[in-house]
C-alpha cells in the first residue's frame, strides 16, 4: 500500500497544460517540492526506431517530443512549485554514448538531456538548485514488451545479459537506489553530474 501520501496524477507529459497541472496539484497536496525526478521516455506507442533514411517529420518530432522536450517543460513548469536547495534528477541512456542501429534520434535526444543536467544546474546556482543525470544501460521494464514478440522475449532478454559486462540487465531498483542518492544531502556537491548505472556496458562492452 502507497497510503495516504501518494498521488497519481494522469497526465500527458509531451503536453504542456497536462505539466502545468502536475505541479499545481502536487504543490497543494504536499507543498512546496523538494526533488523532481524526469523519468518519462524511451518508446513512442505506435512509433518505429529506424535509420535516418527511413524516419521523417512525424516521427522526429514524437520522439523529441517524449524524450528531449518534455524533460525541458518537466522542469520548467516544475521551478515555481520547487524550494531552493532542492534537487532535480534527468534520466539519459548509454544510446547517448554508443551509435545502436536505428536509435539515432533516441540517442541524440538523450545526449541532449545529459548536457541540460549541466545547464540546468548552471542557470539554477543563484536558487542552488542542482541538477544531475543518471544513464541506464539496458534494463528490464515493461518497454521491452512493446518491440519483442512474448515467444522471442526470452531470447532478447539473455542476449543483453551477455552483453553486459556484470553479466545481467539492469534492474528498475539499480537505477532508483542512484536515484535516491541524488536525491540525498549525500550529493549535495554534484552538480550537472552523470552517473553511469549500467553494468559497464558504456565503456566496457565489446
Amino acid at each position: 500500500m502507497l497510503g495516504e501520501n501518494f498521488i497519481g496524477i494522469n497526465a500527458d507529459v509531451t503536453k504542456q497544460v497536462d505539466l502545468e497541472r502536475i505541479f499545481k496539484e502536487t504543490e497543494a497536496k504536499f507543498g512546496k517540492i523538494d526533488i523532481v525526478v524526469a523519468n518519462a521516455g524511451g518508446a513512442v506507442s505506435g512509433v518505429t526506431f529506424g535509420s535516418v533514411a527511413d524516419i521523417g517529420e512525424e516521427v522526429y518530432d514524437k520522439t523529441m517530443d517524449l524524450n528531449l522536450k518534455s524533460v525541458y517543460f518537466t522542469v520548467h513548469h516544475a521551478l515555481p512549485h520547487m524550494n531552493d536547495g532542492a534537487s532535480i534528477i534527468l534520466i539519459g541512456s548509454n544510446a547517448a554514448h554508443r551509435a545502436y542501429p536505428s536509435f539515432t534520434l533516441y540517442g541524440a535526444a538523450k545526449a541532449a538531456v545529459i548536457h541540460f543536467a549541466k545547464g540546468f544546474s548552471n542557470d539554477l546556482l543563484a536558487r542552488k538548485i542542482r541538477a544531475n543525470v543518471i544513464t541506464p544501460g539496458t534494463t528490464d521494464t515493461p518497454v521491452f514488451d512493446k518491440f519483442v514478440p512474448a515467444d522471442q522475449l526470452a531470447a532478447v532478454k539473455k542476449y543483453w545479459a551477455d552483453v553486459m559486462p556484470i553479466g545481467r540487465i539492469g534492474q528498475p531498483s539499480d537505477i532508483g537506489k542512484a536515484a535516491v542518492f541524488l536525491a540525498s544531502e549525500d550529493a549535495a556537491f554534484m552538480l550537472g553530474a552523470e552517473l553511469l548505472v549500467d553494468g559497464g556496458l558504456t565503456y566496457l562492452a565489446k
